[in-house]
């Protein structure tokens, strides 16, 4: 996390800059103020994951984990259609069944990248989210959609079945009935119908979408960076284990926070009624 104070807003138009070094075929990384923008950026093929893309999207990820001035990620997809259509089925129809597992697992290892950040990371969903596309949006800390996205996990009509972590991530989002009800169909749901049953927090017009993930992001980052980091910790960890586990991780973390320089400045800042000047530490 960020070691130097931030101000209250994230994104800053004025140092916009793609990341030095950082050249991708398949996807986009630009930093502007603490936000990284990563944009999926094949939008002739909807854009589909391919093992480029994937290879591309971990790069992108792993230089936003490591970019110290990054407080928060836009993950979305280029072009006005689809967030991330799938797989490409052209690469898929060629696949062994060897080929087809070490796919699944490194589209799995990047999921958990993103999911297990250590930021937040916010999914503009600008349109199609199906298969791959709509697994790594679940992987996303939050998931906003404009409304002509849909989503779905259609692998069934291909004869194949989740992959990307859908068959795990799915029922714990919206739960089981209904992730088996869409893994089973491999149909498709409006993003309506998505924010009804807990698929994606928001529907917004596609003008506001990029502006609402940045609101988003700036809302968290008036917080402690740490605070932020931990509690994602806590949560993510939490659900894979039980309950009472759960609480014991979260009193560790919560302790750890109670040890940290951001702690000491919160409570005090609260107490001589001012705003905080966390520094990460």
């Amino acid at each position: 996390m960020s070691t130097s104070a931030m101000t209250p807003s994230l994104a800053a138009s004025s140092d916009a800059s793609p990341a030095r070094g950082l050249t991708l075929a398949n996807v986009l990384y630009e930093k502007r103020g603490a936000i990284a923008y990563v944009t999926v950026n094949r939008p002739k093929v909807l854009n589909a994951l391919n093992l480029p893309t994937w290879l591309d999207l971990r790069t992108a990820f792993e230089a936003a984990q490591d970019d110290a001035e990054v407080r928060g990620v836009i993950l979305t997809g280029a072009g006005d259609k689809a967030f991330i259509a799938g797989a490409d089925i052209s690469a898929l129809a060629q696949a062994t069944a060897i080929d087809a597992e070490r796919s699944s697992r490194l589209g799995q290892q990047v999921l958990d990248l993103i999911e297990n950040l250590g930021k937040p990371v916010v999914a503009a969903i600008n349109g199609f989210a199906l298969g791959g596309g709509c697994e790594t949006a679940m992987a996303c800390t939050i998931r906003i959609a404009v409304e002509p996205a849909k989503f779905g996990q259609p692998e069934v009509k291909l004869g194949l079945i989740p992959g990307g972590g859908g068959t795990q991530r799915l029922p714990r989002l919206i739960g089981k009935g209904r992730a088996l009800q869409l893994i089973l169909s491999g149909g498709t749901i409006s993003a309506q119908e998505a924010h009804r049953i807990g698929l994606v927090n928001e529907v917004v017009a596609a003008s506001g979408l990029i502006p609402r993930a940045e609101a988003i992001l700036n809302e968290i980052a008036i917080n402690a960076p740490l605070a932020v980091k931990f509690a994602l910790e806590a949560t993510n960890r939490g659900m894979e284990i039980s309950q009472s586990e759960g609480l014991a991780l979260e009193a560790s973390y919560f302790g750890l926070c109670a040890g940290t320089e951001d702690k000491k400045e919160g409570t005090s800042a609260f107490l001589e009624k001012r705003a905080p000047q966390f520094h990460g530490r």
